[in-house]
């Protein structure tokens, strides 16, 4: 190995901004590897919180911040000091072009830019002011509020703002629709329903708070479109499944009107029971996530919730917890939702693979912290998937009703590298969600989040459909994992599941050797959990579709050896693999060759030095983009733990490999020595 510098000394301008790493000339490749694991697993380490777990922010875009503003103003109970600092952070995130994007490097978003306008318009922005001139422009050259959709219209519906007739009726009857008939509620997604079942609350009382004239936005629709035109856009072709739901719409909404709805009073009554259920104990709010919260707040109201009521109470210190202050004078914000179960099963696994004794006391007490979180209570999920025994993981603190395969596979490869104090009790554990989890593989082989066979795809054309996630698809990286704790956890090949999922896999694959990702941004983050997957059920890494996909990957490695993908692939295919280097992204890469082998690979090499050349003195990595998906096209995130925690794992990884390749080069010499010695021997003996 040659010793030297690894990376070229930083410009004048990096050196003003930014921390360097500086490794020293004496220090040979697998050192500064050795060091830069080492930094990075003492500051990992000195993140975990007193009760062991890990939990880091989740970045969004200002539509959170711009709904909080608007629910205030709608509640009639404005909070001036977090109106004046949410209005703050959304200023400071306004594009040149007076828009607002969903992703740092996006073009402005329609939507998010007109809840951006509502919201500081209801702060006291006035519409001649520049600030709301420039969004005012970019609205309307985006197709004004028209064109956004069902769930901004809803927002300003509330506000009197939006036409009621023009949004899609959401009946609470729909709730009472039997399991058997070909649309109820659970065929829908986890997260659609927590959202479905308060709107169709609020869609039956229609909450409307007016507001005075002056607040109104007749300035964000296009001429001629405010009482007109404004509806769902019908197919050109007649026989349709967009026609049929549009038809189905202008029927519910001639019942919708009028007086006689026999079921109405018992399907209100079994809607609040729903969402009362899913707030109470061991639930932090409807479903633990923004949106959800959110109108369960609104639908409670309409129902007639005093504002002492304990639940109501509960539902509104649920949704100020997702509130992040940096201090007086910065930056404050909201979460989506928390993320400490997921976090914690993530920097397990990469502290519990990077070299860190299995019975260290931090991973003890992360092992110990995870395993008192085991839900075993039949959820939402059961309806598709009535397995006998209950036992999984959600993504948030406290969240019963919604444990979900993904949280509850990682989990799972955390403990499967840390010894506990009750090392029966956790194969037991173990076993019992391993039984669960395979319990979920959909008719496909796949294996999807939240729910079983959630896929049907005439469904994506309800016309409350277009948040692109009514469905729970079986998705690539989700499948791939469980393939991984498969293998990890000693399962066959052969197994008829495994089969399955490989099997989805291949089918799956783009033509490119690309996978799509679902829940990460995007085919970088689907490829390398494929690959890894793979790899460790004990496939065959040297057949050509599998290092067509290892090509793919080093096809899109950047000129500064990282890796990097914008989320707006999603939208525009030629994007795949392609953006600004990210340290997470990088690692996903890097992981993702590995796994096909070869260690000596020059992507290998450029991309490790990347991660060697990016690392802080206190050995974080900096990461400005959002490499996690929420909704695809809609809403992405940025977890703060993956910037620290995948960059660990991949070092480490990249450093096993290594000296597996050196020891398995010495073993060759030794052998070749031996034998060459024992030649010489026998020949000195016949001579």
């Amino acid at each position: 190995m040659r010793s030297g510098k690894l990376y070229s000394q930083p410009s004048e301008r990096e050196a003003q901004t930014k921390p360097v790493l500086v490794i020293e000339e004496t220090l040979t490749h697998p050192q500064a590897i050795g060091l830069a694991i080492a930094r990075a697993q003492n500051y990992l380490l000195s993140t975990q919180k007193p009760d062991g777990y890990w939990v880091g922010e989740l970045f969004a875009d200002v539509t959170l911040a711009c709904d909080r503003i608007l629910l205030m103003h709608w509640l009639a109970k404005v909070d001036y000091r977090k109106q004046a600092r949410f209005v703050k952070h959304i200023l400071d995130r306004q594009l040149p072009d007076g828009g607002w994007n969903i992703y740092p490097g996006g073009p402005s978003e329609l939507n998010a830019t007109i809840k951006a306008y509502v919201a500081l318009k209801l702060a006291g922005f006035a519409p001649e002011d520049p600030v709301m001139e420039r969004a005012r422009s970019t609205i309307l050259r985006l197709g004004g509020i028209p064109k956004s959709m069902t769930y901004t219209k809803l927002g300003l519906a509330l506000l009197g703002i939006y036409p009621w007739h023009q949004l899609p009726v959401i009946p609470p009857e729909i709730v009472l629709l039997p399991n058997w008939f070909p649309f109820h509620l659970y065929k829908m997604s986890a997260w659609t329903r927590t959202m479905l079942v308060p709107l169709a609350i609020i869609h039956h009382f229609k909450p409307t708070r007016q507001l005075p004239a002056h607040l109104r936005l007749h300035e964000l629709f296009p001429a001629g479109t405010e009482q007109e035109g404004i509806s769902w856009i019908w197919s050109t072709k007649f026989l349709s499944k967009r026609n049929v739901f549009l038809l189905c719409d202008k029927l519910l909404q001639i019942w919708d009107r009028s007086p006689w709805k026999l079921l109405r009073k018992r399907a209100l009554k079994k809607a609040e029971e729903w969402i009362v259920q899913r707030m109470g104990q061991g639930s932090d709010g409807l479903g633990a996530i923004f949106p959800a919260m959110h109108y369960a707040i609104v639908a409670l109201k309409a129902l007639g919730y005093p504002e002492e009521n304990p639940l109501y109470q509960k539902a509104l210190r649920d949704f100020e917890g997702l509130e992040v202050d940096e201090g007086e004078e910065r930056d404050f914000r909201v979460q989506p939702c928390v993320s400490p179960v997921w976090d914690t099963a993530v920097a397990g696994v990469a502290l519990g693979r990077s070299g860190l004794a299995a019975n260290r006391a931090e991973l003890r007490k992360a092992a110990a912290w995870l395993m008192e979180r085991e839900i075993q209570v039949r959820g939402d999920w059961y309806v598709n998937n009535p397995h006998p025994e209950c036992s999984g993981w959600a993504f948030e603190y406290n969240n019963v009703y919604y444990p979900d395969v993904d949280d509850t596979l990682m989990v799972l490869l955390a403990l499967l590298r840390i010894e506990t104090d009750d090392e029966e009790k956790k194969q037991e554990v173990i076993e019992r969600a391993l039984r669960w989890v395979i319990s979920f593989q959909c008719r496909n082989g796949g294996w999807a989040a939240f729910d079983k066979d959630v896929n049907s795809p005439w469904l994506e054309d309800v016309p409350f459909a277009d948040h692109n996630a009514i469905l729970d698809p079986p998705c690539s990286d989700i499948t791939a994992r469980a393939l991984e704790l498969a293998g990890m956890r000693g399962i066959k090949r052969s197994e008829s599941f495994v089969q399955r999922g490989i099997r989805f896999l291949k089918e799956t694959q783009e033509a490119d050797g690309s996978w799509f990702g679902r829940w990460g941004v995007n085919y970088v983050y689907g490829t390398w959990q494929s690959l890894r997957g793979l790899r460790a059920i004990g496939e065959d890494m040297n057949q050509q579709w599998i290092l067509r996909a290892r090509d793919w990957l080093e096809s899109c490695q950047n000129e500064d050896g990282g890796w990097g993908e914008t989320p707006d692939s999603y939208e525009n295919p030629q994007l795949k693999g392609r953006g600004p280097s990210t340290a997470s992204q990088t690692a996903w890469a890097v992981m993702g060759i590995l796994a096909c082998g070869e260690v000596d690979r020059p992507s290998l090499q450029r991309g490790v030095a990347y991660l060697l050349r990016k690392q802080d003195p206190d050995g974080s990595w900096p990461e400005e983009f959002l490499t996690g998906t929420g909704f695809p096209g809609v809403f992405y995130l940025k977890y703060d733990m993956y910037r620290n925690a995948w960059p660990l794992l991949a070092l480490s990884e990249y450093a096993q490999a290594l000296s597996l390749a050196k020891e398995q080069t010495e073993n060759w010499v030794r052998a070749t020595l031996s034998i060459a010695v024992r030649s010489r021997s026998s020949a000195g003996r016949l001579g």
